[in-house]
């Protein structure tokens, strides 16, 4: 499905594994275009509920020209997710879903700074109200931690050389615009991948930093657990394999609970018990919409759904 010029990943598997309920209340944490939540709204009753979250202004402004009353659209990070639902008066759901990919107008935006293949400033924030651009945080950086954040967000092998690089140019200048990155990028590196622009890892690595992406995965899981309703969905699409980790450890970790040596003189019902049940195995874009997509290539996308907890209230009880 496109809306204006993106394409929503795992369209139909996504919003299948939440398992909509017509008179549901569900949250689409990453609304882009909408794409997942308009199929969503499609399979809701009049009595159903759906609120969606986005940090880009774009992406709200978007949102807002939606004319559903069961709809709302609100400005946030997700790891903000319970207290912004309480803002809105929900305190359980049925489902969650988290599409962590950057979208096509993002991409394409040659002012956003997401990309190299247009000069442009480099800001890379998603949330243009706030925060610092790329620009500034590689003029203040050390060159210590402009290689640590390229080596563990990148997974790039030539951090080093391309750190050293970027501060040995600062000397004649800030690093500005995105061709002049990619420009130094392309020259620090020895090697090149088929098909891959050198400066692919190092602008992946700049807007996950910029962004806080992984911390604020980190942080919206457990609030996920605590929101969903029993028999809610947690659904959670990954174009990365730090982000993938991430939640594939959380999940089944949640799916497994405590898990402690044999003969422990402890009472069972002291033991954390599993909070999460794993739907499924990880499911990737077939061939066809890899191929009207490319950049559906690299996603992933894991389901788990909230076991039973009498201690846990249901949609519409006090939290």
């Amino acid at each position: 499905m496109s809306l204006g010029s993106h394409t929503a990943v795992l369209l139909e598997q996504a919003v299948d594994s939440l398992n909509v309920r017509t008179d549901g209340t569900y949250v689409d944490c990453t609304f882009g275009r909408g794409g997942h939540s308009r199929l969503i709204l499609g399979r809701l009753g009049a009595r159903g509920r759906l609120i969606a979250l986005d940090r880009d202004p774009d992406a709200v402004k978007t949102g807002g020209e939606i004319g559903d009353e069961r709809f709302t659209i609100l400005h946030g990070t997700f790891g903000r997710l319970t207290e912004l639902l309480a803002g809105a008066h929900v305190a359980r759901v049925d489902g969650i879903l988290l599409d962590l990919g950057v979208s096509s107008p993002q991409l394409d935006d040659a002012a956003r700074g997401f990309s190299f293949r247009v000069d442009a400033p480099l800001d890379m924030r998603m949330d243009t109200t706030r925060g610092i651009t790329g620009a500034l945080w590689l003029a203040s950086a050390t060159e210590s931690e402009i290689r640590e954040v390229i080596r563990n967000y990148g997974e790039e092998r030539f951090a080093k050389q391309i750190a050293a690089a970027i501060v040995a140019a600062r000397a004649w200048g800030p690093v500005g615009t995105t061709r002049q990155l990619a420009a130094l990028v392309a020259e620090a590196v020895p090697a090149r991948e088929p098909r891959q622009d050198p400066a692919t890892r190092t602008f992946q690595a700049i807007r996950i930093h910029v962004n806080q992406e992984l911390e604020e995965l980190s942080l919206v899981l457990p609030q996920c657990i605590e929101l969903l309703a029993p028999e809610g969905r947690l659904v959670v699409i990954s174009f990365h394999s730090l982000e993938d980790r991430i939640v594939k450890r959380f999940m089944r970790k949640q799916a497994t609970g405590d898990r402690l040596p044999p003969r422990l003189p402890i009472r069972a019902r002291d033991i954390a018990a599993p909070r999460l049940k794993l739907i499924g195995r990880a499911q990737r874009p077939g061939a066809a919409e890899i191929a009207a997509n490319p950049r559906a290539r690299s996603a992933v996308m894991r389901v788990a759904e909230r076991l039973g907890n009498p201690q846990v209230a249901r949609k519409g009880e006090p939290a």
